[in-house]
């Protein structure tokens, strides 16, 4: 029913022709999560090849994230040179970031969603490879956006926290101003996903409230990672295999190491006690106020300033000063502590225990768009959805139905604006469409 009652809206604003159609299409600019996007890498003269067969030419672009090779057929050398391309080293000077001597990397399709429906262009068609594309598919056969023109994207450097991140906030803010400007004057929604919805949380605290009643219609995030989680903790210990059987999370655990977003994605002080510990040892217990002392024992102390870089950025963040949707997972297994029984088994092999959360951020850290209510004038609207996981939020049936509800009900209220200011429909009764006016003429 649902399905056909919006496709008879959407054949009613075809009706009306190209103009009428994009001033009730609310624009939406995705902006991905950590690791939702590609990433291209290519080397010059000055790169040190350590592995003869890796197969980077100089000056040839190829994509990294994800790589072909790395993920199907995986060797220790087919790793060993993905980590050359795509770790990070980190100068304690500049406080910042940057590619290995003699790479160069970016991040393609900026404005466009192909770079982050599918995650390697190579392999559409297999499901571990698809990203926002189910999202992306469902705005466009069933409301009637257009991919580059009213659904768009914006990628980013997922490896990097919100400080290292200015020249992308201002192309995301010349995107919101652009596709404005581009749909007639139609305010923006902004989907973000996982840490898209921090970064976008980061980039309207530096917003002022004018802009963003002129340019934002709404701010939908799914499984915002607000407050961070043990699962950064854990990855730091014994790594993440991205939940695929062909990767051994030790092997990758260098280049997770290496990326300041992971050390913004620790738990926060404001959400973990100093008493509540999340790792113990033999001989030690770590909380989320005693990270020095864990990163040093793992031999970390790049990653301990990373994390002195990031732990405030959002400490004491005012509400987005936007209408919200904040939208997550909840009764999935998610690790709330780490356990060492003996010395052998630190840092590789812990063991588990797990709370509440959706598989990926604990419950406390998704919840924290709560506090917002009744803090801003704009709507909070907070739910959650039972037995969902963090990465199949954004693939969700249910979850992709509800945005698409929440769309619909921004374009009726379009249409109504539209038939009150249009002189042609004047007279038309409160929730008539703009055809039922005009055929009453």
């Amino acid at each position: 029913m649902r399905v056909v009652l919006l496709s008879l809206v959407i054949q009613e604003f075809l009706t009306l022709g190209h103009s009428a159609s994009s001033h009730l299409i609310p624009p939406v600019i995705l902006v991905p999560g950590d690791g939702g996007c590609q990433i291209e890498a290519r080397v010059d003269s000055t790169f040190t090849n350590t592995h003869p067969h890796c197969h980077l030419k100089p000056h040839q672009w190829v994509n990294v994230w994800f790589e072909s090779g790395f993920i199907v057929a995986p060797k220790d050398e087919d790793f060993r040179c993905w980590l050359d391309y795509i770790a990070l080293v980190y100068n304690n000077t500049t406080r910042h970031t940057t590619s290995q001597p003699g790479v160069e990397t970016r991040v393609p399709g900026f404005g466009n969603t192909t770079t982050v429906e599918t995650l390697n262009p190579e392999l559409t068609s297999f499901i571990s490879f698809r990203y926002l594309a189910d999202m992306v598919e469902a705005l466009v056969h069933t409301l009637g956006y257009q991919r580059g023109h009213t659904v768009r994207a914006a990628p980013y450097d997922f490896r990097k926290a919100p400080n290292e991140q200015a020249e992308y906030l201002t192309r995301l803010q010349t995107l919101i101003e652009d596709t404005y400007q581009s749909t007639g004057g139609r305010r923006v929604v902004l989907a973000a996903h996982s840490l898209g919805g921090s970064l976008v949380l980061y980039f309207l605290t530096h917003q002022p409230q004018e802009w963003k009643d002129r340019y934002l219609e709404a701010l939908v995030t799914l499984s915002g990672a607000w407050g961070g989680g043990v699962k950064a903790v854990k990855v730091y210990a014994a790594g993440d295999n991205l939940g695929s059987t062909y990767i051994d999370p030790l092997k990758i655990r260098a280049e997770q190491r290496s990326t300041p977003s992971l050390a913004f994605l620790l738990p926060s002080r404001d959400l973990w006690s100093p008493e509540e510990v999340i790792v113990t040892t033999k001989t030690n217990n770590y909380t989320a106020h005693s990270f020095r002392e864990f990163l040093g024992s793992l031999k970390l102390p790049d990653a301990y300033n990373m994390y002195l870089d990031t732990r405030d950025l959002l400490k004491g963040a005012p509400p987005p000063g936007v209408p919200i949707y904040c939208l997550y997972g909840v009764g999935i297994p998610t690790v709330e502590k780490l356990t060492y029984t003996d010395e052998d088994s630190f840092p590789n092999h812990p063991t588990l225990t797990y709370g509440d959360g959706d598989g990926t951020l604990n419950i406390r850290s998704a919840e924290l768009c709560k506090k917002w209510v009744g803090k801003q004038k704009e709507p909070v609207v907070v739910k959650a959805f039972p037995k969902v996981e963090h990465m199949e939020i954004v693939t969700s049936r249910k979850i992709i139905n509800y945005f698409l509800d929440l769309l619909k009900g921004i374009m009726e209220r379009n249409e109504e604006e539209w038939r009150k200011r249009s002189p042609d429909y004047d007279g038309g009764k409160p929730g008539e469409s703009m055809c039922q006016a005009k055929h009453k003429r």
